[in-house]
């Protein structure tokens, strides 16, 4: 007795969804329908379009002054950076001169004590 309840019941319950599907079917045509647009989006949407468009370029000139200003810091950086090079390599040009300095003032006074030194040593014989 139960298996003949369920089979009913799936029946009535395939009955319903076939029915529901019937009443689906022609709403769903009725909401997918071509309508036409209404008269003149085409042309307002072109110009909203038009004005936003006009609205987000600069002038000219603008567009000239921050591309000239870009040009001039970068120029302003780059002599800044050959300026500081060259200060640096005349300071290591003037740092080797003190120490070729320093060398020869050292050989000098080395080879002045190795002659006293003699002296020293002849001397004290």
């Amino acid at each position: 007795m139960e298996h003949r309840d369920l089979n009913r019941n799936e029946a009535e319950s395939k009955e319903q969804a076939s029915q529901e599907m019937a009443e689906f079917e022609p709403m769903l045509r009725e909401a997918m329908r071509r309508e036409d647009a209404p008269l003149g989006l085409k042309q307002r949407v072109l110009a909203q379009a038009r004005e936003r468009r006009q609205a987000e370029q600069r002038p000219w000139w603008k567009v000239q002054l921050v591309q000239r200003l870009g040009a001039s810091l970068l120029l302003a950086a780059v002599c800044g950076g050959i300026a500081v090079y060259h200060q640096q390599a005349e300071e290591r040009r003037q740092g080797e001169e003190a120490r070729d300095q320093v060398m020869t003032a050292l050989r000098i006074t080395s080879r002045t004590l190795g002659r006293v030194n003699e002296r020293l040593t002849v001397s004290s014989r």
